[in-house]
């Protein structure tokens, strides 16, 4: 079984920053990709950032030069970094995790969500 973690969420100002963590436990054997995906109230889940287990990263158009997407390996965690965050970052944040288990059988894990909320 594996669980992830999610915090680091909370309330801030326009133009304030937040760091969100996301840490991934259990029968894990590798970590092919771990990323951020948010869903706003009425709108689609969207991914923000990803990174892959060679380092690439991907970013959604809205959040290129605020957020920036680092893993700390020892620790399966994974972090983002968003600065100079806009009202319009309001979502709830869900991390996600790609997984090779100990049975060599590839899964998907959803975190169970942190609440972003940027004021004007």
């Amino acid at each position: 079984q594996v669980q992830l973690v999610e915090s680091g969420g909370g309330l801030v100002q326009a133009g304030g920053s937040l760091r969100l963590s996301c840490a991934a436990s259990g029968s894990i054997f590798s970590i092919n990709a771990m990323g951020w995906y948010r869903q706003a109230p009425g709108k689609q889940r969207e991914l923000v950032a990803v990174i892959r287990s060679g380092g690439s990263t991907n970013y959604a158009d809205s959040v290129k030069g605020r957020f920036t997407i680092y893993r700390d390996n020892g620790k399966n965690t994974v972090y983002l970094q968003m600065n100079s965050l806009k009202p319009e970052d309001t979502a709830v944040y869900y991390c996600n995790v790609q997984i090779t288990s100990t049975a060599r059988v590839a899964y998907d894990y959803w975190g169970q969500g942190t609440q972003v909320t940027v004021s004007s």
